[in-house]
């Protein structure tokens, strides 16, 4: 397994995550622990969840029953500020809310420190300062190791990254959002930002909820036990004419090579420069096999210059 910095921070994450969020809802706790320590054992050292994931709780709780002694073998990565109750009242980035809700995934999690705490959502009731100098004082508590961002806007990140400089506090070393083959809009202002200020990027649904996986047919259903069978939004928001041409293209590629799919989705994502680590779930052993073994195919400058044409 390939190891990356995080961005331009000292920590260090295997080119593969694992995204955590099956665990607690679509995977039972005993496919959870087969799934998690096949992970380890296979070099991936990114576990990336978050508070509500699993209906609120449900992933933090399972990852923190399996890991026990395997805890220190991992890089644990966790959010917050998305809501955790249905008030309103256990959400956002105030002081408050911060130092409560690091303190409820600590315990769910069986752990005394969070590797990288990153704020789920942009807050646009606190003050930026107000959330960096609670989450600096965490780090100089020892109870978060880094700290880092999801789903901010380009100037969001910049204005973090020039006040946690004013002010001397920790800073964000990552940002985690949604960029795969299909789904490029970062690459306007957000990955530029993210690159100027050296944030690892941590790109989530690499597969476009499984778009990318070549399982799907054109003009056929979606087979019974797949997200786009489960979740019809899922399929509406990814299954386009656009993207249905850009598949078909992409799968000749491909198999021209002698690849997959899943290699290609993979492996496009791991050169880019940005990308620190690829984050994909898994409800299954043979899918983080698969996962693992996907990012693989080192793509020439031709071929991303190629794939480029087709996805842009």
């Amino acid at each position: 397994m390939q190891i990356r910095n995080l961005g331009g921070s000292g920590l260090r994450v295997s080119a593969v995550g694992l995204g955590c969020n099956n665990f607690g809802q679509r995977t039972d706790l005993e496919t959870s622990r087969k799934v998690i320590h096949k992970a380890i054992d296979l070099g991936i050292t990114l576990f990336d969840t978050a508070d509500i994931y699993a209906g609120m709780g449900g992933s933090e709780t399972v990852l923190g029953t399996v890991l026990g002694d395997r805890r220190k073998d991992i890089v644990l990565a966790t959010k917050y500020s998305k809501p955790m109750s249905n008030d309103g009242t256990k959400q956002g980035a105030s002081r408050r809310y911060i130092m409560s809700a690091v303190e409820a995934s600590l315990t769910r999690l069986k752990t005394d420190y969070i590797d990288l705490y990153q704020q789920h959502d942009y807050d646009p009731l606190t003050p930026m300062e107000e959330t960096l100098r609670a989450l600096d004082d965490l780090v100089r508590q020892g109870k978060v190791r880094y700290i880092g961002n999801s789903n901010f806007p380009a100037w969001r990140i910049a204005e973090a990254e020039l006040l946690a400089r004013q002010m001397n506090v920790s800073r964000f070393v990552s940002c985690q959002d949604e960029y795969s083959l299909v789904v490029r809009g970062i690459e306007k202002d957000l990955l530029p930002a993210a690159t100027e200020y050296t944030l690892g990027l941590l790109p989530f649904f690499p597969l476009a909820s499984g778009l990318l996986t070549g399982k799907y047919k054109r003009g056929a259903a979606a087979p019974d036990d797949t997200r786009f069978a489960k979740a019809p939004a899922l399929k509406d928001r990814y299954v386009t004419a656009r993207n249905e041409d850009i598949v078909e293209k992409l799968q000749a590629f491909a198999q021209a090579r002698g690849h997959s799919m899943l290699e290609l989705a993979f492996s496009w994502l791991a050169s880019r420069p940005q990308v620190s680590s690829v984050i994909a779930g898994a409800t299954r052993v043979e899918q983080v096999e698969q996962n693992v073994k996907a990012i693989g195919w080192t793509l020439s400058a031709e071929e991303i210059a190629e794939v480029d044409g087709i996805t842009t």
